[in-house]
């Protein structure tokens, strides 16, 4: 009903009364009100993986020039410029998602560089008074870009100021960071990743429009949280990748350490993703108190900002470690779960993506910023280059001009004479005449002859790009990779297929028994480093042969195999000399009919070795009765026997003197023999008898003599039984050329060429040295066929076997980075 206010005395009162039908309008206000929040506040944005606010907190302190070179502005200065301009909601609404962006725990590569509290698992941030913020690097290449047309503006909220529509997002930020959000009738949980994976999958689906879910799950192989933790069961990641909804169960990582002489504990050092240590603490609390989990003694908080997490979980004399921690996966969030529902806007539209669609929608966006940013560079420099055209024109007759300009009467005079006199156009003629004296001199006219030619190059550097869709998809591509280059880390998740706890209550008796099963495997250590378990049940015939690959995949050149069960303690021995032990179970998962250890994981990155430096050479049994063989660079050997291993997490197998490292880990008997290669080409064989066991803190004896200047690069040892099929590999090059760029030549020889010489002598020369060459720089004994790999992994070609002892090699067609045996 429509009144009139305070109508004159004459004049009688004007009613309006409308019937509208309830359900109608509640209809209409609802689907607004649905449409409102799906749109402008709780989905992001399929192409750069954004909310509306997130987008505009970036926008608005790009424009505020807070980039990282800058300092920090009061967080409290943020929140007012944004919503004052932007986003007219809630400044709690604008300084939560400030805050998100800023949480190194929260984002896989945060956006915001924040200082002060931001908060922690457990607790929240500070007051924006008290916190100050700056963009991150990675916010750069999110925002980069928009002065250049890139993206489509849309008026604010009040039509007074523009924003951008989209980000133009150098990197697919919804995969890579995830998002979380509830709509109306829908909500969003996206599970973050890694840059590096995902850049690669997206530069491989450039280069294969029709690449499947499988091929690109060769680069994307899960999510990577910004926790670490291990993902366990992989089925639910694929459900996810295909359709837009699944399901994965993340681990704390879990060591069991020796707190003191008679103590053990667990000690975690990750937890899943958004689990704080204060929650798990309260509920292992609570269940010890309700008598759910027994055997734990005590609970210490050890985190620090010098060591990051570190709970420390005290296990009671009598009770299984292992028990217990299977106890806390099933009762404590120590094991979580994380839904994935990939529900994001696409033209507008929300939509459920999986993992293939959410990469074309990102790299057709992506495109679409290369071709109108090229578009618009194509547009500056044209009309760039008319303008300096013109000048030169001008400077050529300057007198002409100058007498022309003074004759005028007025501006518009001058201007219409000079298009008529010097076939001008009127944008020349204008910026002729605001030309500065200081401009006419001869040097002027070099630098603009010098522009000329620049801008008459760029111009067609990006004709040639506009005209071929190939130009731009190549140079999208060469983008990521550096994107990826500047801002890619590690991988911190660790991906197993190993079967997630059972929830629900736990007898006494059943807290004493484990929940996965110790079965028979083979743990293979691949010549790239990758790491992976395949388990082998027992039939009435002993464990199956696993049957190879049907195509070579990367990473199939073996380094290390060893037959054990997924709970027994083995040990890796790496390059420093030190033997860390660890338990399969946690390893990726292999069938045994498709063995392909490019979805194993690094062993670096399982075992977490702080020094990148340091390489794992060899997987050990611990229980075996044969002696470790070592062999280090500086020639010197030493075999330990397996009863002098202390009780340690970790320790040394052999006192190295300085400069010195282990070049190979062995474990045999003292029927092998042992075998040096030096870089000088001689190689060493002799009796492993001739060496005597010593304990961990000794530092060997001499193994082989070297010439001045060698070193060995190569050390095993070959059972009695195996040196019939035995090769030698050696590849020389030239030690002025850049590593890893000269393939130089290989050769390889049948084992028994070579005689066996005493121990501490001088071996016999393994290749003869070609013109340019100096050195051996890669050598390998072992089983016939040897398989070499480069630093990608992929197969590299040999010369075929047969070859004399000291005959040169032959030339290469690519780098070998390593060799090793083939899966068999």
């Amino acid at each position: 009903m429509t009144r009139a206010k305070n109508p004159p005395a004459d004049e009688t009162i004007v009613e309006r009364i409308e019937d509208v039908d309830v359900a109608t309008e509640m209809q209409g206000s609802f689907l607004e009100y649905a449409y409102s929040v799906i749109y402008s506040r709780a989905l992001p944005d399929a192409r750069d993986g954004l909310k509306p606010v997130q987008r505009r907190i970036l926008y608005q302190m790009t424009e505020m020039g807070l980039r990282p070179d800058r300092g920090h502005v009061k967080s409290a200065r943020v929140v007012g410029e944004v919503m004052g301009k932007l986003h007219p909601h809630g400044d709690t609404a604008i300084y939560d998602a400030l805050v998100r962006m800023a949480q190194a725990f929260t984002l896989r590569v945060p956006l915001i560089d924040g200082h002060g509290n931001f908060g922690s698992l457990d607790d929240g941030p500070a007051a924006p008074r008290y916190t100050e913020a700056r963009l991150a690097s990675p916010a750069l290449a999110m925002t980069e870009g928009l002065d250049e047309d890139v993206v489509d503006f849309v008026p604010n909220y009040d039509n007074q100021l523009t924003q951008p529509d989209v980000l133009p997002a150098a990197y697919p930020n919804l995969l890579v960071n995830g998002a979380s959000g509830i709509a109306v009738g829908m909500a969003t949980n996206m599970a973050p990743h890694n840059l590096i994976e995902v850049v690669g999958a997206a530069r491989h689906l450039i280069a294969h429009p029709n690449a499947t879910l499988d091929e690109l799950m060769e680069f994307v192989p899960g999510p990577d949280l910004p926790t670490g933790g291990t993902i366990v069961g992989l089925a639910g990641i694929k459900d996810a990748y295909a359709t837009g909804r699944g399901s994965f169960k993340t681990r704390a990582k879990v060591t069991v350490e020796s707190i003191t002489a008679r103590k053990t504990g667990l000690v975690v050092t990750e937890l899943p993703y958004l689990v704080g240590p204060e929650k798990v603490i309260e509920k292992i609390k609570d269940g010890v108190n309700a008598k759910k989990i027994s055997g734990i003694s005590d609970v210490t908080d050890l985190t620090d900002r010098t060591n990051g997490l570190r709970l420390v979980i005290g296990i009671k004399t009598g009770f299984s470690p292992d028990a217990v921690l299977e106890q806390l996966y099933r009762l404590t969030p120590l094991e979580d779960s994380f839904n994935i529902n990939n529900v994001a806007l696409v033209d507008g539209g929300p939509q459920t993506l999986g993992l293939r669609e959410l990469l074309q929608v990102y790299v057709g966006h992506r495109i679409e910023v290369v071709t109108r940013r090229s578009q618009y560079r194509l547009a500056r420099r044209r009309e760039r280059l008319h303008l300096v055209e013109g000048l030169l024109i001008a400077i050529l007759d300057i007198d002409e001009v100058i007498q022309v300009i003074r004759t005028s009467d007025e501006a518009e005079q001058a201007r219409t004479r000079l298009m008529d006199v010097f076939d001008l156009s009127q944008v020349q003629a204008e910026y002729i005449l605001e030309l500065r004296l200081r401009r006419l001199t001869r040097f002027s006219r070099i630098e603009l002859e010098a522009e000329r030619d620049k801008l008459r190059t760029e111009i067609e550097e990006l004709e040639l790009l506009l005209a071929s869709r190939h130009r731009i998809e190549a140079l999208v591509s060469d983008e990521l990779a550096e994107v990826a280059e500047r801002f890619g880390t590690p991988r911190r998740t660790l991906l197993t297929d190993a079967r997630p706890s059972i929830a629900g209550a736990a007898t006494k008796r059943a807290a004493a028994v484990l929940e996965v099963a110790d079965v028979p495997c083979r743990v293979f250590l691949s010549a790239t480093g990758r790491i992976a378990r395949v388990d082998l049940p027992d039939g009435p015939d002993g464990p199956p042969s696993i049957s190879p690959p049907p195509r070579r995949s990367r990473h199939d050149a073996i380094r290390s195999t060893l037959d054990t069960t997924s709970r027994a303690e083995i040990g890796a021995v790496t390059s420093l000399g030190r033997l860390i032990r660890f338990t399969p179970v946690d390893l990726p998962m292999l069938p045994p009919t498709s063995v392909q250890l490019g979805a194993g994981v690094r062993i670096g990155d399982y075992l977490a070795l702080p020094n990148r430096d340091e390489k794992v050479l060899a997987i050990v049994s611990l229980e075996a009765d044969r002696s470790i063989a070592l062999g280090t660079k500086q020639g010197i050997v030493k075999r330990v026997s397996t009863g002098a291993y202390p009780n340690k997490p970790e320790f040394e197998v052999i006192g190295l003197k300085a400069g010195d490292e282990v070049v190979g880990a062995v474990q045999g008997d003292e029927t092998d023999e042992l075998v040096f290669v030096a870089s000088d080409t001689q190689l060493l064989r002799f009796a492993a008898a001739s060496v005597r066991p010593q304990g961990c803190p000794a530092g060997g004896m001499a193994g082989i003599n070297l010439g001045s200047g060698a070193h060995v690069i190569h050390f095993t040892s070959i059972p009695a039984d195996a040196a019939a099929d035995a090769v030698v590999v050696t590849i020389a090059a030239s030690n002025e050329t850049l590593l890893g760029t000269d393939p130089g030549s290989a050769k390889v020889s049948p084992f028994s060429e070579f005689p066996a010489k005493g121990r501490a002598t001088g071996g016999v020369r393994s290749q003869r040295l070609l013109k340019g060459e100096d050195a051996l720089h890669l050598a390998w004994v072992g089983r016939s066929p040897a398989l070499a790999v480069g630093s990608d992994g992929s197969a590299r070609q040999l010369p075929d076997g047969g070859a004399r002892r000291d005959a040169s090699g032959q030339p290469l067609e690519g780098v070998v980075a390593a060799i090793g045996v083939r899966i068999a």
